[in-house]
């Protein structure tokens, strides 16, 4: 069993010992990601759902330079520090997913998240 690093400069560079996703098996599983736009390396401001477009964006990068894309995920993990936006995640999601072709997806609430992000995302997909 091999496993593959996975690294893109279209999606923010990770702050640690870890990589942006790793190939295994038929699957890539990526790290958790915020809503850092790449360019800047910065958090981006604004209307929420936004944010969550931009974390699906970095994902998507991610998943591409894998030989991958979102149509592929099996499996989302959102992380929320206010479970009341749950909602606009789904607005988000729909406009991502088909529904008859969605992954499964875990959505919890949390106390805080890296750079006091608000949302983050990881995915599990087919290669």
């Amino acid at each position: 069993m091999k496993k593959i690093i996975i690294s893109t400069n279209l999606a923010p560079d990770p702050i640690g010992a870890y990589n942006q996703a790793i190939v295994c098996n038929g699957f890539i599983f990526t790290s958790g990601q915020i809503p850092i736009d790449p360019e800047s390396g910065l958090i981006i401001e604004g209307d929420f759902k936004k944010r969550v477009k931009r974390v699906l964006l970095n994902i998507e990068a991610i998943l591409t330079a894998g030989g991958s894309d979102l149509s592929k995920s099996v499996k989302l993990t959102v992380f929320l520090t206010d479970l009341s936006k749950y909602a606009r995640v789904n607005e988000v999601f729909d406009s991502h997913f088909k529904k008859s072709e969605a992954p499964a997806r875990s959505l919890v609430e949390v106390s805080r998240l890296p750079g006091n992000a608000d949302v983050e995302i990881e995915c599990i997909a087919l290669i």
